[in-house]
């Protein structure tokens, strides 16, 4: 996920097989903010036994799965 790389390995690291995170948390985390382009890296979160949820614009936050084995 080159620029999201901090961000998947917090991602497969979790232990919850569903969580939440704030637009803030992930800006944290990754060390850039969250912008279009993670539309596009999202799909790569499937490597790391993960898949994105539902994204709240209004909320702003992002529902992560963890994927079944």
């Amino acid at each position: 996920m080159s620029k999201f790389n901090p961000l998947c390995e917090y991602i497969k690291n979790n232990k919850d097989s569903d969580f939440q995170l704030s637009f803030d948390q992930i800006q944290e985390i990754a060390g850039l903010p969250i912008d279009h382009s993670f539309l596009t890296y999202k799909k790569e979160l499937k490597d790391y036994g993960f898949e994105v949820g539902k994204i709240s614009l209004k909320n702003k936050t992002v529902n992560f799965k963890k994927l079944e084995d």
